[in-house]
């Protein structure tokens, strides 16, 4: 008779070493099923994913053993940690086609489990890894909450915290601007005697520094990046693009061609990092990631150069000392709410970011209402970003005005288009919505705004890129005023192209100005036409004027 204690102490060494067949042959050869505890179900479970993590029957076997262990012993520490199994795995299934993953079975395991484990950060992060899949911005909230509650948390956990309260309105500047200082506070000094010396050396040019972690060819950062990249003086300014990308090899070789010095830092930890990008001796450096993912918001908490800035990919406040300005307009953060933000604001004059176009003939399209004799909207936007207001409105929108539609094309994962559904269904108007899958093409994705006559934007956070891409294409973006940065991006976005009227100043406007712009079709066609001839012209797209204000800004502050 095998002893289920000592087996399972034997492979826990078996497991260091990686030797995963061999542990799924010992527990399936040396023990029936009924005798296995939670710990062997949770090591068999293990074996079979980490022998083959691309393999989907494989990972099948192992969420059934997970969850056969944690059936086994719900209030044990192995049934705990084969409950938090059960739900990664759950996950990882997820990513595949033609998975049937049941959530709802997950939260009510999650439910049912005893209250000292729910607090525990394990499962909190296992949770919000399975609501991530679902671009479910609420529940990610209620776990990552628990985490920051407990005080059992890492910088991430902080920083995504903070990025999904981005998602609702429930927040004010205010709240923001406490909650960043809270993360300041939270976030690892480093000790001095490990650290390399913030350098006093003159150089000969302005040494700037950008910081991302997406910089893969066709993400819409590099849209942006290219603007001032292709732009610039380089017998006055040197830019090393600093890249904490998973893959560098996918960085796009235009960007990468366009710097003086690439720097690749991941892979590296929080010091070594710091240590590298202090020798490079930077006048300043600008964070275009602040609290997404893969940030390395520590290293700016340290201070890895003379000035530090925030710019782009994160539109609020960052909340450390260290941080010394974010890159604003006007129209973003308003005089008297500079002190609701710990950075020093900086204003350029017209648009906070310009996009650089694309490098194909821009041709004009009627709109599809000419043909279709009804009205379609459209919503490139993030699935994440449409929360069960943006819906209302939208629901109310395709209500009352007579066969109109909407067209979300956001993911190529249905799970995330799962929880939209839903919503559309409860409010009686998925039938007048049609659901796109992403393109891989640019030009396919840019070609489907072709068939838009209206873009919605979503709120409280709002589409970027979209925007400037549906205004490129020719297509009015219908956007709402906001109370922050990142909620005033469309307002910024539609001020700067002259289209104030396309700015709602609440949800029942947003619905009121959608129902008014298809009244009149002559002064809609106008309306398109503006918008499309005068795009290229406006602050939009102006590459070389925006550059010039940008770097005008940098060379003021590093003098």
């Amino acid at each position: 008779m095998v002893s289920i204690q000592n087996l399972e102490f034997e492979l826990q060494d078996l497991l260091k070493k990686k030797k995963y067949s061999e542990i799924i042959f010992e527990i399936t050869t040396k023990t029936k099923e009924e005798e296995r505890n939670a710990g062997l179900f949770v090591l068999l479970g293990i074996s079979r994913i980490s022998s083959n993590k691309k393999n989907k029957s494989q990972i099948e076997l192992a969420l059934s053993d997970f969850k056969k262990g944690y059936l086994k012993e719900k209030t044990s520490e192995n049934g705990f940690n084969a409950l938090i199994n059960f739900i990664l795995a759950s996950a990882i299934l997820s990513d595949f086609e033609n998975t049937n993953v049941d959530f709802n079975e997950i939260k009510d395991f999650y439910q049912k489990t005893p209250k000292n484990f729910q607090n525990k950060r394990a499962i909190n992060i296992a949770m919000t890894t399975i609501y991530s899949r679902l671009s479910d911005h609420e529940e990610m909230l209620f776990h990552l909450k628990k985490i920051i509650e407990s005080g059992d948390f890492i910088s991430n956990d902080l920083c995504n915290y903070g990025y999904w309260r981005c998602f609702d309105k429930n927040w004010s500047q205010k709240d923001f601007f406490d909650y960043g200082k809270f993360v300041d506070k939270n976030l690892i000094e480093y000790p001095q005697d490990k650290i390399s010396k913030l350098s006093n050396k003159k150089n000969k040019k302005i040494n700037l520094g950008i910081l991302s972690a997406d910089l893969k060819s066709g993400h819409s950062i590099t849209f942006f990046l290219k603007t001032i990249l292709s732009n610039y003086n380089k017998d006055e300014i040197e830019v090393y693009l600093i890249s904490n990308q998973i893959d560098i090899d996918a960085i796009s070789s235009e960007i990468k061609n366009l710097v003086h010095k690439n720097i690749d830092i991941n892979g590296l930890n929080d010091l070594n990092a710091f240590n590298k990008i202090r020798e490079l001796n930077l006048d300043i450096i600008i964070d275009v990631m602040g609290y997404t993912s893969r940030n390395r918001i520590g290293l700016f908490k340290n201070r890895i150069a003379k000035k530090q800035a925030i710019w782009m990919g994160y539109c609020n406040t960052t909340g450390l000392k260290n941080m010394d300005y974010i890159i604003s307009d006007p129209n973003l953060i308003y005089k008297d709410e500079k002190n609701l933000y710990t950075e020093e604001v900086l204003y350029l004059p017209e648009i906070w970011n310009t996009h650089c176009g694309f490098d194909f003939e821009r041709k004009e399209v009627s709109p599809p209402l000419i043909k279709n004799n009804f009205i379609t909207f459209g919503s490139f936007n993030n699935p994440a970003k449409i929360n069960k207001n943006v819906i209302n409105c939208w629901a109310e929108i395709l209500k009352k005005i007579k066969n109109s539609r909407l067209i979300l094309k956001c993911s190529n994962d249905k799970k995330k288009l799962d929880r939209i559904e839903g919503l559309m269904r409860k409010k009686g108007v998925l039938d007048s919505v049609i659901f796109h899958k992403r393109f891989e093409d640019k030009i396919d994705h840019l070609n489907l705004y072709k068939e838009v006559d209206i873009a919605l934007d979503t709120f409280p956070y709002n589409g970027v890129t979209t925007s400037f891409e549906a205004i490129w294409m020719g297509v009015p973006v219908l956007t709402m005023a906001g109370y922050n940065f990142n909620s005033r991006c469309g307002e910024s976005i539609n001020k700067n192209l002259g289209m104030d009227q396309l700015i709602a100043k609440d949800e029942n406007d947003y619905v009121q100005k959608a129902i008014d712009l298809t009244k009149n079709q002559s002064e809609f066609i106008d309306l398109r036409k503006s918008i499309f001839h005068n795009a290229i012209k406006s602050p939009l797209f102006n590459q070389k004027k925006f550059s010039d204000n940008f770097y005008k800004l940098i060379t003021e502050i590093t003098k």
